[in-house]
């Protein structure tokens, strides 16, 4: 009986078992080595252990075997080097091997203990590839530091001061990703740095440019405006980018939930003209944006998540479009659905680009001269995600793009 039980557990156990004499013989094979080296107990047993060996690691395996059986002494698994396999196809696969012995009469046995480790390998990849990403994108965030830090030194004794704290802070931040070994810390840390210690030296910078604007309004220097626009930009920009930072890791920790509310459709719309109004300083010479609405008279919905797809939707639009050209937006209510739709007469986007266009990070080529993150579209369609809409697009390279939002109105639906 007891010999019964110890064969079900060399049979069925979910580890390869390998048995071998002290001359490398296969003695025993359980099922499981036979799913992972995809031989029958019947083609190995009697054959020398080295057929599961890569072919440049045969001669060295030779040595160790010898040597384990000159000093039997148990190993535990992962210990010592990274090993490899190879099974009946002659593909090569990562494995940990555990080692024990047995004797039996005058005979000792070796038993090893086989896990195959490609599956964790490749996950180990794929957490490398994202820590290099967003090293890659901490760079690019230093890189731009440093270029605003260079533009905005010749201003007043307030910049440069603004600018010492954004330094401190950027080198705070840069020893924060230095320590941090986990994916997901990386992130949670790099949101809160940006959003506690980047927010607070970039506002102070764009009002001391405010201030400098209003007192070169009686000079008149057109350098110091030139100047002044340039540092304007620059902060807006890098604002923009902590902002898309910080959305995502919300995104991400899931901390972001709809909070739907009735608002009469009326009043809404104010909001959106008002918001329309405020993306006018930021529109290029002769660039209109039009707004047109038609629908009942509530509308269900979360004003805030709306007002953050329209804001990245117009400002889009207003930045891949050229000068004197008309920006579209509609909003409506009908059969059920709450209607966004942003058209502009810019760069377009290509059809094999449309099908990455929501991937986070994803830049089109024809936009790589343009400033941007790559995030604002992937953010816009989690927004859309989160209130069960949907996005779509349609453009032509040359002429233009249309973003169509359709979010679901439970008032109207029931």
């Amino acid at each position: 009986m007891n010999l019964l039980k110890l064969e079900s557990l060399f049979n069925y156990a979910t580890i390869g078992i390998v048995v071998t004499d002290k001359e490398g013989i296969i003695r025993n094979f359980n099922k499981y080595a036979e799913s992972q080296f995809g031989y029958t107990e019947q083609e190995v047993v009697g054959r020398c252990v080295e057929i599961l060996i890569p072919t440049t690691f045969q001669a060295r395996h030779i040595k160790h075997r010898e040597n384990f059986y000159h000093h039997l002494q148990p190993r535990i698994m992962g210990a010592g080097r990274e090993l490899y396999a190879c099974n009946k196809a002659g593909e090569e696969f990562p494995v940990e091997v555990s080692l024990s012995y047995y004797k039996l009469g005058n005979e000792t046995y070796v038993i090893a203990f086989v896990v195959d480790i490609t599956l964790r390998k490749e996950n180990e990849q794929v957490v490398l590839q994202q820590k290099v990403e967003l090293e890659h994108t901490a760079f690019r965030i230093r890189q731009n530091n440093q270029e605003l830090e260079t533009k905005v030194e010749s201003r007043t004794q307030l910049l440069k001061d603004a600018l010492i704290e954004l330094e401190k802070s950027k080198q705070e931040l840069s020893d924060a990703l230095e320590k941090e070994k986990e994916l997901g810390d990386l992130k949670s840390r790099f949101v809160t740095m940006a959003s506690h210690e980047f927010r607070t030296p970039l506002s102070t910078i764009l009002s001391s440019a405010d201030i400098l604007e209003k007192y070169n309004t009686i000079d008149k220097n057109e350098k110091v405006e030139k100047q002044i626009l340039r540092i304007k930009d620059c902060v807006i920009g890098m604002k923009t980018i902590l902002e898309d930072f910080l959305s995502l890791g919300k995104l991400e920790e899931g901390t972001v939930k709809p909070k739907m509310e009735l608002i009469e459709f009326r009043d809404y719309i104010t909001e959106i003209e008002k918001l329309v109004q405020e993306l006018q300083q930021i529109v290029k010479p002769g660039q209109v944006i039009a707004f047109h609405h038609s629908g009942e008279s509530s509308v269900y919905t979360d004003r805030a998540l709306v007002r953050n797809i329209l804001t990245n939707l117009l400002s889009n639009a207003i930045k891949f479009s050229p000068e004197n050209s008309c920006i579209n937006v509609v909003c409506e209510i009908k059969d059920g659905l709450l209607n966004l739709v942003v058209t502009d007469k810019g760069i377009g986007i290509s059809e094999e680009d449309q099908q990455h266009l929501f991937e986070r990070f994803f830049r089109a080529p024809n936009a790589a001269t343009i400033q941007g993150t790559g995030l604002g579209l992937h953010i816009i369609a989690k927004y859309v995600e989160l209130m069960s809409g949907r996005i779509q697009i349609e453009s032509n390279i040359g002429k233009g793009t249309s973003f169509i939002v359709e979010l679901p109105n439970p008032i109207l639906e029931s």
